[in-house]
């Protein structure tokens, strides 16, 4: 006993230490709880109370990131709770993205008028979503097999929630099933290769070198088998083949502000997860020899797939919903070219390409929303000469698919050509055919999606049908947010540096 005490004296004394650099998910903690309280205090005025509690808090929290990512110094890495959690600038930058798009999003939600109608009300959205934020801060720092699994699991029960949300409308009960089987699935995959791993080296931390040890030492089937169990796992948060055959069902049957919220922050606290968990696979790839799993080659096959089969999948759609989410996991695709790079500069495409996409994402299913909820439409063939009777947010639409596509002068353009850039430096100096092969097909698929997005514009203005009068819904504040980041976007592809510095 008194050998052990010195040991918990100084394991304490790192908890304490590492309070002060975990504020803001301690204000998300906070937050959550008086979220419920607000919920529990205010009865019919609660949605609206929640709201305010909410946004506020998250603005709050978005300025604690932003603190730290002022005062932390360049390229240093604390690990925090005894190394179960890592803080750099790279999470530090995945934080600040995934924030400011939950802040976008708690808004959203109240202008969906399908949601707004529904017996349960909002209340319970926002402490859904206020509470998955702090899973998915956790994600972006996670470097220990047991909080990486933790953080998955406190964002998997949010997204589940929230699909299935419209627990009377049968596209939205189809969803949430088939998302909590696949989610089930994934994560039972996912933890089986986390206790394999764990069994083969005796150690959850992913970054000690009893970690690589272990994996030098056991066979390469069994730790190729195991790693990749927990890639698997990663890739369902990220929409990556082989499993992302529940993304259009889910994304369809879901209320559009949930999709946007399935469909970006998720997916970004993945990625951060991903470079966490191949940093220390990347290092034993190149140290040490390990062939057992090459890192590179595995990334670059996945991202060539899921560019192929997003892409041409969404040739095919006519529902939005489906379209942008088959178009998503063609941008998985993309985004895991910034990854394989295994640079600095590829991290930094990758965290402003996930950001300019998120914001194209939700400002595109805003647009959907505000078509749905005055014209009950979800189909793309149904908004043939719409783009007359609702110019503004026509002309917004138009520019948000510009961006998409990755067309000039929008940020889209801009973060494929960072992308780009990123893999062709490292290109040059390995000379590696796996990041010509990425290069080629990203190309490639970037036109292909030219011929999908474009179905949009056309149908709103160069459509021509008679146009039946109706009631025009008051959604000011959807034009008004959606037109926003349609100009945003144009800004931040002209002076890309205006986002960069921040992130």
């Amino acid at each position: 006993m008194k050998d052990l005490l010195p040991n918990i004296t100084t394991q304490l004394d790192n908890v304490l230490q590492s309070l002060h650099y975990f504020v803001p998910e301690l204000y998300l903690i906070a937050l959550f709880v008086v979220v419920l309280v607000t919920d529990l205090l205010f009865g019919k005025r609660s949605a609206k109370m929640c709201r305010l509690v909410a946004t506020g808090g998250v603005l709050l929290v978005i300025l604690q990131v932003l603190n730290q990512q002022v005062t932390l110094p360049a390229n240093t890495t604390i690990r925090l709770f005894n190394g179960i959690l890592m803080l750099h600038h790279p999470a530090i930058s995945f934080k600040l993205i995934i924030d400011v798009l939950a802040l976008i999003l708690l808004m959203f939600f109240t202008w969906d008028n399908k949601l707004k109608q529904h017996t349960k009300g909002l209340s319970d959205l926002y402490s859904i979503v206020t509470g998955s934020l702090l899973g998915l801060h956790v994600m972006t720092m996670a470097v220990n097999l047991l909080s990486i699994y933790l953080a998955i699991e406190m964002v998997s029960i949010a997204s589940y929630l929230l699909a299935a949300y419209r627990s009377g409308n049968a596209k939205s009960t189809e969803a949430g099933l088939k998302y909590v089987l696949f989610g089930a699935a994934a994560s039972a995959v996912m933890l089986y290769g986390i206790s394999l791993l764990y069994s083969f080296t005796g150690t959850l931390d992913i970054f000690s070198s009893q970690m690589q040890q272990g994996l030098l030492h056991v066979s390469g089937i069994s730790s190729a088998f195991a790693t990749g169990l927990i890639l698997l796992g990663i890739a369902f948060k990220i929409s990556a083949v082989p499993v992302h055959f529940y993304v259009p069902d889910v994304y369809e049957g879901a209320a559009t502000p949930v999709t946007a919220y399935l469909s970006t922050l998720p997916k970004i606290a993945g990625f951060a997860l991903l470079v966490n968990f191949i940093t220390p696979l990347i290092v034993l790839n190149t140290t040490s020899n390990w062939a057992a799993v090459n890192v590179r080659i595995v990334l670059s096959a996945a991202g060539i797939i899921t560019m192929i089969a997003g892409n041409f999948a969404a040739l095919w759609q006519n529902s939005v919903k489906r379209m942008l989410a088959y178009s998503g996991i063609g941008h998985t695709g993309f985004a895991l070219m910034a990854v394989v790079t295994f640079s600095a500069t590829g991290l930094s495409a990758l965290t402003y390409y996930l950001f300019v996409y998120g914001l194209a994402n939700i400002a595109a299913l805003m647009m959907a929303n505000y078509f749905e909820n005055n014209e009950d439409i979800t189909n793309i063939s149904d908004y043939k000469g719409l783009g007359f009777k609702y110019p503004v947010i026509s002309l917004g639409f138009v520019v948000v698919m510009i961006s998409l596509t990755g067309i000039p002068i929008s940020a889209g353009f801009t973060g494929k050509v960072l992308v780009f850039s990123a893999v062709y430096d490292v290109y040059q100096q390995t000379h590696n055919t796996w990041l010509m092969a990425l290069m080629a097909t990203g190309a490639v698929t970037t036109v292909v999606g030219l011929f999908y997005y474009i179905k949009i514009p056309l149908n709103l203005f160069l459509k021509r049908v008679e146009i039946v009068p109706n009631e025009i819904v008051k959604s000011t504040n959807l034009v008004v947010f959606s037109s926003i980041i349609a100009l945003l976007l144009i800004i931040f592809g002209i002076l890309p540096h205006l986002l960069t510095k921040l992130l």
